[in-house]
């Protein structure tokens, strides 16, 4: 298997578009899929499907396509989502607060282990389904969690000094919520989730 730095980051992201997508496919009793379907239902080409899956081994059969659930397997251990992956939520404002009620986390292999708080009124009265602690407890929690991977919905004001903080905690994935442009070491992945920013890019084709 090829090292995952040497794998395209678009690859991985439709690892997971391909993963739900056999996911459906046992929902609906199917025991194998063929490329060409598989990758129509992804919204992408075939070869593209192919060339995706070759960074991680030889799947499928010619004439019989891929067996759903052992390439579903795969994915899985290729992503790391075959056990629950703690990950913590920074921001109980309104979008972290429903962002810790979304149910679709633990369904693809994460739980919210935890949310923190930088407003001590906030972090008191704010009902989620995980502990809210104060942000002062954040780094020590990570460190002793042995957290990888954070979900950021913070001001953007305050959004840039606790990526780093989280960074220095031992965090090397952030899904970042915070409408700014975080700056960390290369060893350190963002995902930055813009939402005027995608209605706007949407405004675009609305006539």
């Amino acid at each position: 298997m090829r090292k995952q730095t040497e794998i395209p980051r678009k690859s991985i992201y439709r690892l997971s578009i391909y993963q739900r997508c056999l996911e459906r496919l046992k929902d609906n009793g199917l025991e194998t899929v063929s490329s060409s379907a598989l990758a129509k239902a992804a919204g992408v080409k075939p070869t593209q499907l192919r060339k995706d899956l070759a960074h991680f081994g030889q799947f499928g059969t010619r004439g019989l396509g891929y067996n759903v659930q052992a390439l579903a397997e795969v994915i899985t251990g290729v992503l790391g989502t075959n056990s629950l992956q703690p990950v913590i939520l920074v921001g109980v404002g309104n979008l972290g607060a429903a962002l810790s009620r979304y149910g679709g986390f633990s369904k693809e292999g994460f739980e919210i282990s935890a949310a923190f708080e930088a407003d001590p009124e906030r972090c008191a009265q704010v009902r989620v389904g995980v502990p809210v602690l104060p942000a002062s407890e954040m780094v020590s929690y990570v460190r002793d969690h042995n957290v990888k991977m954070a979900i950021l919905a913070v001001p953007a004001e305050s959004a840039q000094a606790v990526a780093n903080d989280l960074v220095g905690a031992g965090v090397q994935a952030i899904l970042n919520f915070s409408p700014t442009v975080l700056k960390v070491p290369e060893h350190v992945i963002v995902n930055s989730v813009d939402l005027a920013l995608e209605l706007e890019q949407l405004s675009y084709f609305v006539k």
